[in-house]
């Protein structure tokens, strides 16, 4: 069907809807007499009965369902087909014939035609996979409903069928069957409802419908067993607002296709439908007992309902135990990683209301690892348990705090005033867990990094939602942990990563270099290439602000390998047109990630001859503050680096977790000490000494040591003074665009040497 065809359908169906609402003002206004009541209730099933078959004809070829909902929807739509031929069976038999129609009618059997039909399509319907456990419970819980329900239709249709002294066998058989069949159909929309997968539009609408057909089947049989039964009777309004809505259902079902309906889980209200129908069972028990002496059965049947209400309360008290201890934390009381998730979950599909948002918050412990490791796993749950205290001082009624395990924590604030409050949470929080635990006669410190999200149009899924909580998190830690921070979508590393990535290709990044010098004759002796981004809208960006970020995302691979060449490439330039450059030395950061891939060796000798630079003048920088585990493969494939003529270094040594197991384990032969223990060294005597055990260290294992950050001349007499040769800061130069690193180099002298 085309666009305009469906269009005209959806007209259809609202003109059908207009059509039987006047029908009820007419009904419901008693116009008319009985003869024409009954002549126009009986004729307002024919229009919507051929639009039922039309829609359910258009869904199973146009639907796009799949194989087992497509043959299920054929089942519903060939009961429509009956449900069609009945309508127009009895509009004919009850106003053209002489007189009422015997019962059975031939649309009586048309209606009984009805059930299978419906019966195999909602049974048909696909639901979610279940466990032979689950499967069992699911038939028990279904039997319960039906259960409950035979007692009512048999003491309304069943019984008084079978006891009528008058009717014929066919009719006591039709009497018991259309019951009978109602009563499948309840099982089967028992089955339907309890294993279906998510709340779906049109499920709930066929339901609906069945239930109401259901009701005016057993107020007809009710009638036709008392009295005549004629149309226009108020059974005919449940019949034909449940026509209306299998209408509904069937053009909700094609516009839902093959997506997974959306929308909250109504499955938690429908396990109570065993209940339900248990109360109504016994109350009619209760209802028919009040006929009975207390002595014999009055005493025993009210006995029975109350020790069958006793039995389900102990049940539903204990599903909801089982259930807490299922979404429950054992250790810290709060919500699981399973019960956060429906939170975030239901937090994702509601939308957004005016004047509320919806907030997600992320927590990670900072430095949590070391009191493990130090004190034990006791300290590590006194800390996890002084977390949960700290979060259950934050929330309200309907706000959600877990444990997603480990020291990772989620709070879910469904509904807060605005923004500036989520801000306020979060600050008190950092606070309230900056507070040191007292664990015996330890005093434990931590902090947290805390991402905030916050739920807006955009956002899909509870996964999404989660995602920019963590990014945030994450960009909290790299800003200096202890801290929170708000997801913006340029804090994405996803983003980030294509966003480096693409400015590799487009050529947006710059190397600067920053000469090195002799300490004692002020000679320049090499040159660090330090990368620069030329952001087209953010200007020229330091490495601080996406180095981070291209080591966590890989994107530091190919801009490590960029960097590597275009600093090879000029400083092969140099040599070439400035004569006394020929001895310059180039240093070359590279990251762990680019040792590690196994072309190491491939891309740096492939750069060097692509550029014509000589390997025994590059020296490739380890960032010690990185970790670099120092394994035979990693020191193999240094070593071959090494043989071809290429140095190493270690740069910021001693910041991070390496240190002399570096120079201990791979081929290192320049130790460069970080800026942190040179500043000071000119006025305190406790770092002078710190700086002076450094350089002694490079020395015993004899290698070339070059200190950084120098800024003041006393300290670069200092560092001469304790054997350190080589040095570079603010004090000699600052990084400088090549042009102007030219221009130097063709004024000074070059100190050529190890």
């Amino acid at each position: 069907m085309t666009r305009g065809g469906e269009r005209w359908m959806d007209v259809a169906v609202a003109g059908c809807g207009a059509f039987l609402g006047a029908f009820f003002v007419f009904y419901v206004g008693g116009w008319g007499s009985d003869q024409l009541r009954q002549l126009v209730t009986d004729g307002a099933y024919l229009p919507p009965a051929l639009l039922a078959v039309v829609a359910g004809v258009h869904l199973v070829r146009r639907g796009g369902l799949d194989a087992r909902a497509s043959r299920a929807w054929w089942f519903i739509t060939g009961a429509y087909v009956c449900q069609l031929f009945a309508h127009g069976a009895w509009f004919v038999e009850d106003n053209f014939l002489d007189g009422p129609p015997a019962y059975p009618a031939v649309a009586d059997y048309w209606f009984l035609a009805f059930v299978p039909f419906m019966l195999t399509g909602l049974l048909l319907l696909p639901g979610v996979r279940r466990t032979r456990s689950e499967r069992t419970k699911l038939a028990i819980d279904s039997l319960i409903v039906g259960t409950g329900t035979f007692m009512v239709l048999w003491y309304l249709v069943i019984g008084p069928a079978i006891r009528a002294a008058d009717a014929t066998g066919l009719q006591v058989f039709m009497s018991s069957a259309l019951p009978v069949g109602d009563l499948l159909l309840v099982l089967a929309l028992a089955s339907m409802l309890l294993r279906r997968r998510e709340r779906s539009d049109a499920t709930l609408l066929l339901a609906g419908a069945v239930a109401l057909y259901i009701v005016a089947d057993v107020a007809y049989s009710w009638i036709t067993l008392n009295h005549q039964f004629t149309g226009g009777s108020w059974p005919d309004l449940f019949w034909l607002a449940g026509l209306h809505l299998l209408i509904l259902a069937t053009r909700r079902r094609h516009r839902e296709g093959q997506a997974e309906p959306g929308g909250r889980s109504g499955r938690a209200r429908l396990t109570l439908l065993p209940y339900g129908a248990s109360a109504i069972a016994y109350g009619l028990l209760g209802y028919l007992a009040r006929e009975q002496d207390l002595y014999p059965l009055g005493g025993m049947i009210i006995g029975a309902i109350v020790l069958t209400s006793l039995v389900v309360a102990r049940q539903m008290y204990a599903l909801r135990e089982n259930r807490n201890l299922a979404v429950t934390d054992p250790l810290t009381g709060l919500a699981n990683r399973t019960l956060v998730g429906e939170r975030l979950a239901q937090l994702a599909a509601d939308p957004p209301r005016d004047g509320r948002v919806g907030v997600v918050m992320l927590i990670d412990l900072d430095r949590f690892k070391p009191i493990n490791d130090a004190y034990g796993h006791e300290a590590g749950d006194a800390v996890l348990t002084a977390v949960a205290t700290a979060l259950r001082s934050v929330l309200r009624s309907g706000d959600t705090a877990g444990r997603l395990g480990g020291d990772e924590f989620a709070v879910v604030f469904p509904q807060l005033p605005d923004r500036a409050a989520a801000e306020r949470i979060a600050g008190r929080l950092v606070e309230a867990l900056s507070t040191p635990v007292i664990f015996g006669n330890l005093v434990l410190t931590v902090a947290a990094s805390i991402g905030v999200a916050f739920r807006d149009d955009s956002t899909r899924d509870a996964e999404e939602l989660l995602a920019h909580a963590d990014t945030a998190m994450y960009a909290a830690k790299r800003s200096g942990r202890g801290q929170f921070q708000i997801y913006t979508p340029e804090l994405d590393t996803r983003a980030r990563d294509a966003e480096l990535r693409d400015a590799v290709e487009r050529g947006e990044f710059v190397v600067h270099f920053q000469p090195v010098v002799d300490l004692a004759t002020g000679a320049v002796s090499a040159a660090e290439a330090l990368v620069r981004w030329n952001h087209p809208e953010r200007g020229l960006v330091m490495p601080g602000d996406f180095i981070d970020v291209a080591e966590e995302t890989g994107a530091i691979v190919p801009l490590g390998e960029w960097v590597l060449r275009e600093a090879c490439r000029q400083a092969a330039a140099w040599r070439a047109d400035i004569p006394s450059a020929e001895g310059l030395w180039l240093t070359v950061n590279v990251s762990p990630q680019q040792v590690k891939k196994g072309n190491l060796v491939e891309v740096v000798t492939g750069i060097l001859t692509e550029t014509g630079f000589p390997a025994d003048r590059l020296v490739l920088e380890l960032t010690e503050h990185e970790v670099l585990e120092p394994d035979e493969v990693t020191v193999a494939r240094l070593e071959a680096l090494c043989a071809t003529g290429v140095s190493f270094a270690v740069d910021d040594f001693g910041t991070g977790h390496a240190a002399i197991n570096y120079l201990r384990r791979l081929p290192v032969q320049v130790l460069k000490i970080d800026r942190s223990f040179v500043a000071g060294i000119d006025e305190s005597p406790q770092q002078y000494a710190i700086a002076d055990a450094v350089v002694a260290l490079g020395a015993a294992f004899g290698l070339h040591v070059v200190a950084e950050g120098i800024e003041r001349p006393e300290q670069a007499r200092q560092l001469l003074a304790m054997g350190c040769r080589y040095g570079q800061g603010f004090h000699f130069h600052r990084p400088q665009p090549p042009e102007q690193v030219a221009a130097l180099l063709r004024g000074a002298d070059i100190l050529i040497g190890r």
